[in-house]
């Protein structure tokens, strides 16, 4: 394949990669559709770029330049646009830099000075600039996001970047090219830029609709395992936690159990509303996240309930968080329109024992220890004892119980 056929080669491909990201557009969720439409809108303008390369002998000189380099330049910012909205990242203005700098430049050596070897150089540091700087937005999301999509395109900026820079350091350097030399006369190097062009906007694409869709499955998953109302954790990842912690060795010793349950919630929701009732619950939510350690999960179980997993733990300590959850709620009354509401809570907790098998065993304790402390007054933290294990309740018994009000 010659140099010319491979700049006609490039548009093409990308445009037919371009049609496919616009037809998929509309089908994205509305935070993914302006990212998209950056990425679309960068494909666009490198095809643009690499067609007008492709016919540059029919155009004026500083016509050509201008409108390839820019069209090019441009393309790339897009992408790097596209990378910043995706990861929710702010606007960037000296993004448009490279392009504001290299034109006039790019403008002086295309008509008062005309040399190649100098624009070459002049719009690769631009490509450069940029493309070193959405591989800084990448590298940036590297905890945050551990997908393989995103680590496959830190690789092809990665690579993109100095392959621009060795193209750019031979032609300009070693190959010492002549002012007249022209980017799609038959040569390896000038082979090598069309394939560049396309790299983004072909592999690119491919790898950004990865992305997107790795995105998508991350929400779902999150909202499969979450409580909507509150955003804490919902009863089916606590049970998957738990039991989780519960097989592993290292973790289950020092594992507890607190099921925190909202006292005289139901008059609450009853003479207020479901609206305060809800407010109340996402309270005592709040609540109890700001007061557990890092590695300590909270969970909403349903109703007014809500669970602690809480981490490395013996009797005492248990207590000791029990009640700084139950002090941390009764201390804050939630607030809801002119209502200032006091709330309390009952907790009940249980300690992992060697014949815990299931996490439902542990919470079936520290349900009992729970209805102790509902019984017992009310606004008390209780300890579920080793003793008491065969005398569990039936859950189905004791609904409807004083406990609920």
């Amino acid at each position: 394949m010659d140099t010319k056929t491979a700049f006609v080669a490039a548009p093409l491909m990308t445009l037919v990669n371009g049609a496919v990201l616009g037809l998929l557009h509309r089908e994205l969720p509305a935070s993914l559709r302006i990212p998209a439409l950056h990425w679309l809108t960068g494909t666009l303008l490198v095809s643009l770029g690499a067609l007008v390369y492709s016919i540059q002998e029919l155009l004026p000189l500083p016509l050509m330049v201008m409108l390839a380099n820019g069209t090019l330049i441009l393309g790339f910012t897009a992408y790097w646009h596209s990378l910043r909205q995706f990861y929710n990242e702010s606007a960037l203005p000296l993004s448009l830099l490279p392009f504001i700098l290299s034109m006039p430049s790019l403008l002086w050596y295309a008509t008062v000075n005309p040399h190649t070897g100098a624009r070459v150089l002049i719009a690769s540091l631009a490509w450069i600039v940029i493309m070193g700087g959405s591989l800084h937005t990448l590298l940036k999301q590297a905890q945050r996001d551990n997908s393989h999509s995103r680590q496959v395109l830190t690789a092809i900026y990665a690579a993109l970047l100095l392959l621009t820079l060795l193209r750019a350091v031979y032609l300009s350097f070693v190959l010492g090219i002549a002012p007249e030399y022209s980017v799609v006369s038959n040569s390896w190097t000038n082979l090598l830029t069309p394939m560049l062009m396309a790299v983004l906007p072909v592999i690119g694409t491919t790898v950004f609709l990865l992305m997107c869709s790795e995105r998508l499955r991350k929400q779902w998953e999150r909202a499969a395992s979450t409580d909507f109302l509150t955003g804490l954790a919902n009863r089916r990842s606590l049970v998957e936690i738990g039991n989780q912690r519960l097989g592993n060795t290292q973790t289950r010793h020092g594992l507890a159990v607190a099921l925190i349950d909202i006292d005289h919630f139901k008059p609450v929701n009853d003479a207020h509303g479901h609206d305060t009732g809800d407010i109340a619950l996402r309270h005592v939510a709040r609540l109890l996240q700001d007061n557990v350690r890092a590695n300590e999960l909270v969970a909403r179980l349903g109703g007014e309930e809500f669970v602690v997993l809480l981490d490395n733990v013996d009797a005492r300590q248990a207590r000791m968080a029990g009640e700084r959850l139950r002090r941390a709620v009764e201390s804050r009354p939630f607030r809801a329109a002119q209502l200032k509401q006091p709330l309390t809570v009952s907790v009940g907790i249980a300690l992992y024992e060697e014949d815990d098998l299931h996490f439902n065993a542990l919470l079936q304790r520290a349900d009992q220890a729970m209805y102790q402390a509902k019984t017992g007054g009310r606004n008390r933290v209780v300890l579920a004892r080793p003793e008491n294990k065969d005398r569990l309740n039936d859950r189905t018994l004791r609904q409807g119980c004083a406990r609920r009000y």
